[in-house]
């Protein structure tokens, strides 16, 4: 791997919290946790839901939000993002171009994408995401039609390639992480991790964060 250092996105960034609905929590109630547990950064996901429940849900995110000085990131919607003055958008691989997002938002918004691969990230960064998704890091429930499962060794090799190639954009890994992964992973050379099931899941969503807050300002980068 290269000496390197991988680029960091900002505080916020290094540590995500993608919403996702259970039979125990709303996707605010799994929000409003993860900012009481000091997550400053919430990608609103919604994948089966229409564009009216997002926009009501979504206004309800923005205020919260707004109070714990977080960013709000609206998955797949680019059309939604300046309806719910969000922070920005992320997309998936079969989502719209993210070079036509960027058309459409403007350089204010930030724009993220998923991959899979070192090919899929590069892609990303030359139509100008302001960072990758990367993942799954293992099988997770919390999402359909997963691709490859990446691992440890898989994120070294993208992290290398990138280097490689001199492409310097920040690399957040997703899929199934706990908080027993958070160091084995970081040391790949990623920039962030992002969360849903292992905060969801927990006894007490909320000491969960707290303590993967602590464990990530503690990583050395």
């Amino acid at each position: 791997m290269s000496n390197i250092p991988c680029p960091t996105i900002n505080y916020r960034g290094r540590l995500q919290f993608i919403t996702h609905k259970t039979e125990r929590y709303s996707v605010l109630d799994g929000a409003a946790m993860a900012l009481e547990g000091g997550c400053r950064w919430v990608q609103l996901r919604m994948k089966d839901a229409d564009a009216d429940e997002i926009l009501k849900v979504g206004r309800e995110l923005r205020l919260m939000c707004n109070r714990a000085d977080a960013t709000m990131i609206i998955d797949d919607h680019v059309e939604l993002v300046k309806e719910l003055k969000a922070d920005g958008v992320h997309l998936g691989i079969t989502d719209m171009p993210i070079r036509e997002a960027r058309q459409l938002l403007g350089e204010e918004y930030l724009i993220g994408g998923t991959a899979n691969t070192a090919a899929q990230a590069a892609s990303h960064y030359r139509q100008s995401a302001d960072y990758i998704g990367c993942g799954p890091f293992r099988f997770t429930e919390t999402k359909q039609n997963l691709a490859p499962t990446l691992g440890l060794d898989g994120y070294r090799a993208i992290v290398h390639h990138l280097d490689e190639e001199l492409i310097r954009v920040p690399i957040v890994a997703i899929g199934g992480i706990t908080a027993n992964d958070i160091d084995a992973i970081m040391a790949t050379g990623v920039s962030g991790i992002a969360l849903s099931g292992t905060i969801l899941q927990s006894d007490d969503p909320v000491r969960a964060m707290q303590d993967i807050v602590v464990k990530m300002n503690n990583v050395q980068i």
